[in-house]
């Protein structure tokens, strides 16, 4: 029941504080002297680090430390707010869609606006890259009319062909006529 506890980083909202704790900006920076490096990767050399803050402020940038295991301990010229926002952008990147399936249900007896209603709500989820289950239901005395259901199911492929494919035929099982559209 308990779900895993999660890292800091992964809380929406405070992976701004995983980037900040990783890197010391301008007076946080303890150690003097360091190696500097400007904003357009020239290399300034060993400085002091109050001087490096000095050069820092007089472009309007911050002292960042990219490197606090290295002896002197290298630090850059940047934007910091710019450089957070490019680090949290470059981590949003690697977010990956799960495939979910979703499913529409139809009745041989639906009428024809609700069927393009759930076509269209199949071509949301078929965008989205989502799998699309389209199940045809018979009820009671319905089971006679298999064809009609039939109908509607070939209706419903033809009709999102253009950004589907068929993934698995339409089915008979029981009492439903099933296929499943995967996104092209």
């Amino acid at each position: 029941m308990d779900e895993p506890a999660r890292p800091v980083t992964a809380i929406a909202g405070l992976e701004h504080l995983a980037i900040e704790k990783q890197h010391r900006i301008n007076d946080q920076i303890r150690i003097s002297p360091v190696r500097v490096i400007t904003s357009e990767g020239e290399q300034l050399g060993i400085i002091p680090t109050d001087e490096a803050l000095a050069r820092a402020q007089s472009t309007g940038l911050d002292l960042v430390e990219v490197a606090p295991n290295e002896r002197p301990p290298v630090c850059r010229i940047m934007d910091f707010g710019k450089f957070k926002y490019q680090q949290k952008k470059k981590q949003h990147k690697t977010h990956v869609h799960q495939t979910k399936l979703k499913e529409i249900r139809l009745r041989p007896k639906t009428g024809e606006h609700d069927i393009e209603f759930k076509i269209n709500q199949a071509r949301g989820f078929l965008s989205h890259k989502d799998k699309v289950t389209v199940s045809v239901i018979f009820r009671g005395r319905e089971m006679a009319h298999i064809d009609e259901g039939q109908r509607i199911m070939r209706q419903v492929i033809e009709q999102l062909e253009d950004i589907s494919k068929v993934e698995s035929s339409p089915q008979q099982t029981g009492r439903r006529l099933i296929c499943t559209l995967a996104p092209r």
